[in-house]
């Protein structure tokens, strides 16, 4: 991140397993809104307030939290009209990193069409975020970078060539996500973890047609 500037951005946040593809599934099934936080202690303050709380820490769910990062949770139709705090190990970080961007925009497969129509209208320049693990690259939110260049080619310049290899990522990948991506060091770590169904789900694409935004801090859902 210290090498790209955010202000004056269109910023697509990326945290396929699982950070965006939860919010994403939450808004598709009515919560009202999200707010993201880097820290636990700041995020399960709001409890008080009345907000559900969600935090995961090494793919796992933390004790006093409502909820963990598994998209399945999000389904619960006792969630509509919710609030929710929100705390994961990787992608709201990159949301508070990402802080100061003209628009900051939510971005998984479970949307992928929907994100595509949405930048198509910016009139800036994007900025993808891939939240990684804890700092370091990885494959997932990588190729799905690249789909999101391979969707946009003809309409936007690459500004350097991490796009290129991003794109040429996905194209190798997108007749079977899933086995393009059995070796990465995510899957693996989540499967550890017994949640094969969640990966499976955050890799369909266009499950939902939704963009998540964030406006003055507060993710809230748009159509395309």
């Amino acid at each position: 991140m210290h090498l790209y500037k955010v202000q004056d951005q269109t910023v697509v946040v990326v945290d396929i397993l699982r950070a965006t593809s939860c919010m994403t599934t939450a808004f598709a099934h009515n919560i009202q809104s999200i707010t993201p936080f880097a820290n636990l202690p700041d995020c399960l303050a709001l409890k008080s307030e009345g907000y559900l709380t969600a935090g995961e820490r090494d793919g796992k769910k933390v004790d006093g939290f409502d909820m963990g990062n598994s998209p399945f949770e999000y389904m619960d139709p006792l969630l509509k009209g919710k609030k929710i705090a929100f705390t994961t190990t990787n992608g709201t970080k990159a949301i508070s990193r990402s802080i100061g961007a003209k628009d900051i925009v939510i971005g998984s497969f479970l949307n992928l069409s929907a994100v595509v129509e949405y930048l198509r209208k910016v009139p800036t320049n994007i900025l993808i975020v891939c939240s990684g693990w804890k700092g370091k690259v990885n494959l997932e939110d990588t190729v799905f970078a690249g789909a999101l260049v391979e969707n946009l080619k003809g309409d936007f310049e690459f500004a350097c060539d991490a796009p290129m290899i991003a794109q040429r990522l996905y194209t190798q990948a997108k007749g079977d996500l899933k086995g393009f991506l059995k070796d990465s060091s995510h899957i693996k770590r989540l499967e550890r973890l017994n949640i094969q169904k969640d990966i499976d789900f955050c890799l369909k694409e266009d499950e939902y047609d939704l963009v998540p935004t964030i406006r003055e801090g507060v993710i809230m859902s748009v159509k395309p």
